[in-house]
């Protein structure tokens, strides 16, 4: 037994620290952890999860117009709003339950509260000064709204699954993926949507042929683009309203604002300066491969890193610090291909480099691509193309990258992500036989480079 109260605690009941708490746990550590909001963290809470059943609502709309196609006869069809967010709500009030249960069973305890480091090995919650002999930062990220006059009639992303009423007009600002999916939701589910973004194209650093062909699926299905400028101005009309001046000139007027303009981390007043924790741009915490700070007993993963901010990557850095400092294990973190997804509409997934980044490694790049209908598309009349791209060292004939936008993308990638992370050849692809009809096969049946 040591002098501290704990072996490990926690700082947030997201991912990545409930991950790491349970596995410590099960390595035989006393652990604590507090969570100032909902276990389950952005994920579960106010991120991926309620996102996805909003697309997954969203593509009825889609559904019911391509049903006619194949012989069916939709009626009149109408969506309430209320009532997909009680049904939401219910769910991820499920998933909390599950987050509680899991820490529970695994023996860790969990503090209501804020956790403010006061030194390497303490932090206060509430009024308790707690103590542990490693310390965990995993409170992830918050997003920001612009820093323009009237950006707080604006909302964000967190703000976005619990309107009161449903907005017939909305503009969303930004063009990563939390903007294109946000897009997708409210044009599928009835709105009219513009997408403002101060580029020239949306999915900056994704691969130039996703964010081209992401791009025309959504112009196909009514979201209107605002390249090349950005919101100045934010005023409330008499009835409501919001009104926007662009940096260009133009104007409008919408029920909503959403910024997607990016996150940052929540590292307000956790007190890293009391630890001497080092941070770098925007207050990211800078960590070495094992997730170790500049201070030996303090740790951090997930969002709050300067690393990849995607929640599986939390969960992996959070299990691998767990099995190192508590397992007896070596588990530095690899982020080496790691394989994403957009849910956009169209939704796209990739795992690898993208062109550019692989000419700019590469002395040689051969480029695999084809673009098709699907299948489910051809009675129903639906004109858009998927895309199946594939990226290859011209030299080693390694597969450097893989794409795909279209129907069930993530799927498929999720599959395929093994072989590219096990560096498989162009050679292995063309070996594998595949699944007909489906559109996955494409990737394994393109012989011959387009660039």
């Amino acid at each position: 037994m040591t002098n501290f109260d704990y072996d490990l605690f926690v700082i947030g009941g997201g991912s990545g620290g409930v991950r790491a708490a349970r596995i410590a746990a099960g390595h035989g550590a006393r652990v604590g952890l507090c969570e100032e909001s909902r276990l389950g963290g952005t994920c579960v809470i106010r991120g991926c999860v309620p996102k996805k059943l909003l697309v997954f609502a969203s593509q009825f709309s889609e559904a019911f117009e391509d049903a006619a196609g194949y012989g069916w006869r939709v009626g009149e069809t109408s969506f309430c709003w209320t009532d997909m967010v009680a049904a939401k709500e219910r769910e991820i009030t499920r998933l909390e339950g599950v987050y509680g249960k899991l820490l529970a069973n695994a023996g860790v305890e969990v503090y209501p509260g804020r956790g403010t480091l006061l030194d390497e090995h303490t932090v206060l919650v509430g009024e308790r000064r707690i103590s542990a002999e490693r310390i965990l930062i995993a409170v992830g990220g918050r997003p920001y709204r612009l820093d323009i006059p009237g950006a707080e009639l604006g909302i964000v992303s967190d703000d976005a699954f619990d309107l009161p009423e449903f907005p017939q007009r909305v503009l969303v600002v930004g063009g990563g993926y939390i903007a294109v999916e946000f897009a997708g939701i409210f044009r599928g589910l009835g709105s009219q949507v513009m997408l403002n973004y101060r580029r020239e194209r949306i999915l900056r650093n994704f691969d130039g042929d996703v964010r081209r062909v992401v791009e025309a699926g959504m112009l196909s299905r009514g979201i209107k683009f605002h390249y090349n400028n950005d919101p100045t101005q934010i005023t409330e009309t008499d009835d409501g309203k919001r009104h926007v001046d662009f940096s260009d000139g133009t104007s409008g007027e919408f029920d909503i604002v959403l910024f997607a303009t990016g996150r940052h981390p929540y590292t307000g007043e956790l007190g890293l300066e009391n630890a001497e924790v080092a941070t770098g741009p925007k207050g990211l915490i800078a960590v070495d491969e094992y997730s170790r700070t500049s201070v030996e007993s303090i740790f951090a993963v997930g969002d709050v890193t300067d690393r990849i901010a995607l929640t599986p990557v939390a969960l992996m850095e959070g299990h691998a610090f767990a099995d190192t400092q508590f397992g007896g294990m070596d588990r530095p973190v690899d982020h080496a291909n790691v394989p994403s997804a957009v849910f956009s509409q169209p939704p796209s997934s990739s795992v690898g480099l993208t062109e550019e980044e692989a000419r700019n490694q590469c002395a040689s790049v051969r480029v695999f691509r084809s673009e098709f209908t699907p299948m489910k598309y051809t009675l129903s009349g639906r004109e858009e193309k998927a895309l199946m791209k594939i990226l290859v060292d011209g030299e080693t004939d390694r597969v450097l990258g893989l794409h795909v936008v279209g129907p069930e993308a993530a799927e498929m990638v999720q599959g395929f992500a093994v072989g590219v992370r096990a560096g498989l050849t162009k050679a292995d692809f063309d070996r594998t036989i595949g699944i007909h009809p489906t559109s996955a096969e494409e990737l394994v049946t393109m012989r011959e480079a387009v660039a």
